[in-house]
């Protein structure tokens, strides 16, 4: 525990491996006491190279508490390119106004569900998200608004003394500026995994890595990771 931060302060960071994620974990280890990490798997394409990548970042942290989770079924409903192989994931800059295929329904909603149960049990009063509003793919379940509702949910359907709420610190900035985050923070940015579609050098050309190429140049840094094409 650093100074500042008040014993039994215990916070759960959801890490998905990428980059937004990585970096919300490393804000909420700065604001708490403790953190305990969650990954989620969902069937995703590269589903066990982003379970490697939190592994390899909850290693970093030297993080005690973690868990695990599968939400396999979310590949079963299908409707997302991330989840059914037969869609192709596009290319290129996301079309503004348009929610991108690689849209998994509500799944934002599943995730953080699993984090609130694990929350109530092992008394994490804050859970933390990696979503981005603004600088980003445009998911519907990334927006401030709906995490102000999801925060009323929580109110309404947990025990009358729980008190958790969802935290979003990345949602209003863009993605150059989380680069800087992370970088001041000392986030391990080299062991984030955020392509859509490999799983042994990141693709350099699926909407994620082309959002985080253009980051990291917008934050005049070298992203640490390979690419099979910039």
């Amino acid at each position: 525990m650093s100074g500042g931060k008040p014993a039994g302060d215990l916070a759960i960071a959801l890490v998905s491996g990428g980059l937004d994620s990585c970096v919300a974990a490393a804000v909420a280890l700065e604001r708490h006491a403790e953190v305990a990490f969650l990954h989620v798997s969902y069937g995703q394409r590269t589903e066990a190279r982003e379970r490697q990548a939190f592994r390899d970042i909850a290693n970093y942290y030297n993080i005690e508490r973690r868990l695990e989770a599968s939400l396999a079924y979310l590949a079963a409903i299908g409707g997302s390119s991330l989840t059914d192989p037969s869609q192709p994931v596009p290319t290129g800059e996301p079309q503004p106004g348009r929610i991108p295929p690689t849209y998994v329904p509500f799944r934002n909603t599943h995730l953080l569900s699993i984090a609130v149960s694990w929350a109530e049990v092992i008394g994490a009063s804050s859970i933390y998200i990696g979503a981005v509003e603004g600088d980003s793919s445009g998911y519907p379940d990334c927006r401030e608004v709906y995490f102000r509702a999801f925060n009323q949910l929580i109110e309404a359907g947990t025990k009358p003394e729980t008190k958790i709420t969802v935290v979003a610190p990345l949602v209003r900035m863009s993605k150059a500026e989380i680069v800087r985050e992370g970088m001041r923070l000392g986030a391990p940015l080299h062991l984030t995994w955020s392509c859509y579609q490999r799983t042994d050098v990141a693709c350099g050309r699926c909407e994620s890595c082309v959002l985080r190429l253009r980051a990291f140049r917008e934050a005049g840094v070298k992203d640490p990771i390979p690419y099979a094409e910039q």
